[in-house]
């Protein structure tokens, strides 16, 4: 049919269409008022009635009295009574149009059209919310991981300050050890040396002095010596120059306990006139110092050493 249609048909169709939705547009607008009218009158005519109380009272009781005989009397004839007013009528109830149902389907589809319309932007809201609260997140995790970043790049950098520092101070530590040491080493050789040096000069003048003991005594016994010879008598012809070795003891005081015989020196004659001079010569010179002084002494003579 629509290929049946002239071109002159058109306009006249497209004018039918928009009248049709203007009058579409009419029908909802009316639909609405009728249903707002509607609503308005029912919730006037639900108002809640007025509550209307009311009190009775009963009369006391009376006390029984004996009628007395009353003379009869003819009754009245009773006036008419006013006819019970009759009731108003009620009011015509209000005729209610049914609506048109192609106009509420099209109310209807525009509602859950708006409800829909209504919902998806809630969607979309809530959906832009969580975007944004998921980026908040994000933006907030990247902060806490970049601060946790940077303590942890502080702290390495403490650690490692501190590493360096403690590397240090070990290092002054061992240089400070090792110098104590050297000087701890250079003290104790110092003193082995000055303990070395004064027992040498301990020991030169332990020599010394034994040595100058030594030439004391040796000059306490010369002495003694020369002195024994001034009394010895040496018999003639004496073979060689024979040693006799004597043993002597002696007070403190230089004089003579004892003249014993060690070593003969192969002469009786000489042998005799030595002992006889040892007994001549008491007391014997007192060694100096006296210190030097022994009881027991050795002598040797040879006759050549007169």
């Amino acid at each position: 049919m629509l290929a049946l249609l002239s071109p002159h048909d058109r306009p006249a169709r497209a004018r039918g269409e928009r009248g049709k939705w203007t009058a579409l547009a009419l029908a909802l607008f009316v639909n609405l008022l009728f249903v707002g009218v509607l609503i308005f009158s029912v919730s006037w005519q639900n108002r809640k009635p007025e509550a209307v109380t009311a009190e009775l009272y009963a009369p006391p009781p009376r006390a029984p009295v004996i009628p007395a005989p009353q003379p009869r009397v003819e009754p009245r004839p009773q006036p008419e009574l006013p006819p019970a007013p009759t009731p108003a009528p009620k009011p015509p109830e209000p005729v209610v149009e049914k609506p048109d149902t192609r106009a509420a389907d099209i109310a209807l589809k525009a509602k859950r059209d708006e409800e829909r319309r209504q919902q998806e932007q809630a969607t979309e809201r809530e959906r832009a919310r969580r975007e944004a609260e998921a980026r908040r997140e994000a933006e907030a995790r990247q902060a806490e991981e970049k601060r946790q970043a940077d303590i942890r790049e502080r702290q390495a950098r403490q650690i490692e300050a501190m590493r360096v520092q403690a590397e240090r101070e070990a290092q002054m530590r061992t240089q400070a050890e090792r110098e104590l040491q050297m000087r701890a080493q250079a003290e104790r050789e110092s003193r082995m040396r000055a303990q070395a040096e004064q027992e040498a000069r301990t020991r030169a003048e332990q020599a010394a002095a034994g040595a100058a003991r030594n030439k004391a005594q040796l000059d306490w016994i010369d002495r003694i010596r020369s002195r024994i010879r001034g009394y010895i008598n040496l018999p003639p012809d004496i073979p060689g120059n024979p040693e006799a070795i004597f043993d002597v003891v002696q007070l403190p005081t230089g004089e003579i306990i004892d003249v014993k015989l060690r070593k003969s020196s192969g002469v009786r004659a000489y042998d005799e006139a030595v002992q006889r001079a040892i007994l001549k010569a008491s007391p014997l010179p007192k060694p100096v110092p006296a210190d030097l002084f022994q009881r027991n002494l050795e002598l040797h003579f040879r006759p050549l050493d007169q």
